[in-house]
């Protein structure tokens, strides 16, 4: 049977993993990390087959445990959670959603676009400009503010180049990233109603999405990319 949420001996690896964060134990301990594994990836299919109903989905990408430590002050080697990624299907459907699994309150989904390139930002940033109030619609509505209340990511300190720091767009101008992110309990995680609420979650990102889609799909005169 598909997993309808997150089994409680997953938190529990993953607390010993914040314990014991060193390859010995890791090592003697492997086939907790396993069975925690496919705790998600089962989660993470079941996921998917729920949002292709809705959507369309390319693929799940279930996240290795393994830290890269090559470019970290902190060398310790593996993550303190799970988690995957659900990427959209074609060219013409851009964004994807993210779901990361860790004890403590700390779980939660995400989506958008967390490093675009500098061609996509620029065109992002020219249609904001050219008019906002598309983008403002959609993170003023009473589910948005609700589930994610307000749009994430970093953002410049000053004005991007090329725009008047007292642009009446200014406040979205700046952002170098486009995030929208819910966070769930523990308790949520390990409720047998998880999964439902996790759909629901990514459903309330779709205006976002598809308003990001039709931006990056066309040009400045929304006439539509070439192949």
């Amino acid at each position: 049977m598909a997993n309808t949420h997150i089994e409680k001996s997953t938190f529990d690896f993953l607390r010993k993993v914040v314990k014991n964060n060193n390859r010995e134990w890791f090592a003697k301990n492997k086939p907790l990390y396993i069975d925690a594994k496919d705790d998600v990836t089962s989660f993470g299919e079941a996921l998917k087959k729920d949002m292709d109903a809705h959507d369309e989905i390319e693929k799940l990408k279930i996240y290795r445990i393994y830290r890269d430590v090559r470019f970290s002050k902190d060398k310790t080697p593996y993550n303190d959670h799970l988690c995957g990624f659900l990427s959209r299907a074609t060219k013409w459907k851009r964004g994807g959603m993210y779901f990361h699994i860790q004890p403590n309150n700390e779980s939660f989904i995400a989506g958008g676009f967390w490093n675009p390139n500098s061609k996509d930002l620029a065109r992002i940033r020219q249609e904001i400009a050219a008019d906002d109030s598309y983008l403002r619609k959609i993170i003023s509505t009473k589910k948005f503010k609700n589930y994610f209340q307000s749009l994430k990511g970093n953002q410049l300190k000053t004005s991007p180049r090329g725009y008047d720091v007292n642009h009446p767009a200014i406040d979205l101008l700046r952002y170098k990233q486009f995030l929208l992110v819910h966070k769930f309990s523990d308790e949520q995680v390990l409720s047998k109603t998880f999964r439902k609420e996790m759909v629901k979650g990514f459903l309330a990102m779709r205006p976002f999405f598809d308003y990001m889609s039709d931006v990056l799909t066309t040009d400045a005169n929304g006439i539509p990319l070439e192949d």
